[in-house]
């Protein structure tokens, strides 16, 4: 299964903990399952970052335990560290497996907590989707101060579209724009509180440790736990946010109409009796 040296690779998902040490593989196909080029394989031989194959004849066989070490190394490189630090890295623990737990643990922890793909939005499309000629220069400098939109050139990236399509109908409905952007100022400081409180209760956890790191069979349960956490937080969040506003409503709203129903009664009509 040869294939040019210098041709990329295809790309792989994430690390496959279920490859077993008993695989086999070229070095082309090797490069292939773990995403990356035979040109890289070789050069983290060199580095010291990947074993060498086992040699028949003239072919070397790598294992799973290769294709895990470089599907880590891939991973540590898309996360900033040099090959000088992640040779630091392999050298500093034990065969790199405890490593690729506590990468595991960064990953639950760092990983975007919400699936709502970012967006790009011209100013010409903005404008129409608000139904106005133009923002006013402070409500647009609110907007990106609140990180609602981001300059990327001639457009503005939007890391979470939906809150922008939400305050668009309710700008088409009536609601100011400046009152909208205070609602999301508001929502935000709380929503932060309780945030940092929930993530807080994970802290402790880590706190145990002193700073140090946590036993080897910790680890891959603490990544677990935050897994477990994400979507629990977000459906508690959603249901206490409902709650709250059909309380709200009932509260305020309810008033409101029980005010207009009174006004609409015929001068003549009879009260209801009181018990």
């Amino acid at each position: 299964m040869a294939s040019s040296e210098n041709a990329p690779a295809d790309k792989a998902g994430p690390a496959n903990d279920d490859a077993n040490a008993s695989d086999e593989y070229t070095i082309d196909e090797l490069a292939r399952v773990a995403g990356t080029t035979v040109r890289n394989v070789r050069a983290y031989q060199d580095r010291g970052l990947l074993n060498p194959p086992e040699r028949r004849g003239r072919v070397g066989i790598y294992t799973g335990e290769h294709r895990r070490r470089l599907e880590l190394v891939n991973q540590l490189l898309s996360r900033g560290y040099t090959i000088a630090n992640i040779g630091e890295l392999f050298d500093g623990l034990d065969k790199g497996q405890q490593l690729h737990d506590i990468i595991g643990l960064e990953r639950a922890i760092s990983s975007p907590w919400s699936n709502e793909t970012p967006r790009l939005f011209t100013m010409p499309e903005l404008l129409k989707m608000y139904g106005i000629s133009a923002f006013a220069p402070a409500t647009l400098n609110r907007v990106l101060k609140l990180g609602l939109l981001v300059p990327e050139g001639l457009r503005f990236r939007a890391p979470n579209p939906k809150i922008l399509v939400a305050g668009a109908e309710l700008t088409k409905a009536g609601m100011p724009l400046d009152d909208m952007l205070m609602l999301v100022e508001h929502l935000r400081l709380n929503v932060e509180r309780v945030a940092d409180e929930i993530v807080q209760m994970v802290v402790r956890l880590l706190d145990r440790y002193d700073g140090r790191l946590p036993p080897a069979e910790d680890v891959p349960k603490l990544a677990d736990l935050i897994w477990r956490l994400r979507p629990l937080a977000n459906m508690a969040v959603d249901a206490e946010v409902s709650r709250a506003l059909e309380k709200s409503a009932n509260k305020f709203l309810g008033d409101r109409v029980a005010e207009i129903l009174e006004h609409m009664k015929p001068a003549n009509a009879i009260e209801p009796a009181k018990r």
